[in-house]
């Protein structure tokens, strides 16, 4: 039996969200971040940050507001 598949989705509509140590982040952006340790970068396929966020929720819900849909990377 042959069964092909089609995506209902554009692949390269995908980000993906990872966390990110606030120390590893350049000084000004440090600065930005006040008392928080990590924040949440949102990433296209290419790996270009697109934002970063400072809760996870936050950056799924921006993701998908601009019609990407996220996958989350641990």
């Amino acid at each position: 039996m042959n069964t092909s598949f089609e995506f209902a989705e554009d692949m390269s509509r995908i980000v993906y969200v990872k966390s990110v140590d606030v120390a590893d982040l350049p000084e000004k952006v440090r600065a930005e971040a006040g008392d928080k340790e990590q924040l949440f970068a949102v990433h296209d396929a290419d790996g270009q940050r697109l934002a970063l966020v400072a809760d996870r929720r936050m950056a799924f819900v921006l993701a998908r507001e601009n019609d990407y849909s996220p996958v989350a990377v641990h």
